[in-house]
């Protein structure tokens, strides 16, 4: 395995780095890194309403869509954020697994965290963490954010959090509910300190350095990065308008659908959330455009669908119930 921490603070080169390392080679990585402040989206999310655009505006905060599923994370320089990706496909939706490591990191350093729910860290009930992974071939990327020092406020401000994601109807902004691993030290430490004790755990049995980006691979990212994730396209060009619109919270995630419907008949669809799947939601939505939009033809052209394959662990009564109802 290959370790590499790059100086680099820009998200949209980041996020290249990622898809540029999963897809157009064959090496296995362990990476750390940090992003000057911006929001991260799901691939699978509707930008425009996760974000509070005025607050983003106003703060110059970059806004970037990942590869991965799952919901929107605020970075900052407060924040250290890790990647695997490894040539092995039977631990696609081992979170607990891939995350062992950081817990490991931070039991050394006397606290106490664990991993919760389908994909979350916490330290005393409150969340630091957040982790998500995608699939190429036999190939899977995990990857988390670590909240170590970050500006709650902005955080706070510049995500949009939803109501049906929360029971508790106590529960009043995102800063309640998350905390900077930080404030659990028991002898501070700085966050490039802290990122070097979690190098230090991660390869104290291999002995492998810290490598560094070759040139040829700065070029190649850039190249990914100004063609993909700084476009408008990439990161806002997902989020449209629809006459039908509807949100509702599963197991498997929190979901929000946009269907137009033209005389009866759905002529586009976009599904959001911060759900997980193996194959592209843009397949799923194709099979469902011109038909009617009722349950009988909808549960019709589901019928002979494997709808895990493209969100995973969603029952087809409670697609069909997020499409009509």
């Amino acid at each position: 395995m290959r370790y590499i921490y790059n100086n680099s603070t820009e998200p949209y080169f980041k996020l290249a780095l990622e898809e540029y390392f999963l897809k157009q080679t064959d090496e296995e990585y362990f990476i750390l890194w940090r992003n000057e402040p911006c929001i991260v989206v799901g691939k699978n999310q509707n930008t425009l309403s996760e974000i509070h655009l005025e607050f983003v505006k106003e703060r110059n905060i970059k806004v970037v869509r990942r590869l991965t599923g799952g919901g929107a994370v605020f970075h900052d320089l407060g924040n250290i954020n890790f990647t695997f990706i490894v040539n092995d496909e039977s631990s696609f939706n081992d979170f607990k697994g891939f995350v062992a490591p950081i817990i490991g990191t931070l039991k050394t350093l006397g606290i106490d965290a664990e991993f919760s729910g389908r994909n979350d860290m916490l330290i005393e009930g409150k969340k630091f963490s957040g982790n998500a992974q995608c699939k190429h071939k036999s190939r899977v990327m995990h990857h988390g954010t670590l909240l170590f020092s970050s500006n709650m406020n902005d955080l706070s401000g510049a995500l949009k959090p939803k109501d049906i994601k929360f029971s508790d109807k106590s529960v009043k902004s995102v800063a309640s509910r998350v905390t900077n691993i930080s404030e659990h030290l028991e002898n501070k430490l700085s966050v490039l300190e802290f990122k070097d004790e979690i190098f230090r755990y991660i390869s104290s049995n291999t002995q492998s350095p810290i490598d560094s980006l070759t040139q040829e691979e700065i070029e190649k990212i850039n190249k990914l990065r100004d063609e993909k994730y700084s476009t408008w396209e990439w990161n806002f060009g997902n989020s449209p308008k629809y006459s039908f619109y509807n949100e509702k919270r599963f197991a498997a995630g929190t979901f929000e659908v946009h269907i137009d419907v033209l005389k009866g008949i759905i002529k586009d669809i976009k599904i959001f959330g911060d759900f997980f799947g193996k194959n592209d939601i843009s397949e799923l939505e194709a099979s469902l455009k011109n038909i009617s939009h009722e349950k009988a033809s909808i549960s019709k052209a589901l019928s002979n669908i494997d709808i895990n394959k493209y969100i995973t662990n969603i029952t087809l009564d409670e697609l069909i119930s997020l499409l009509i109802e």
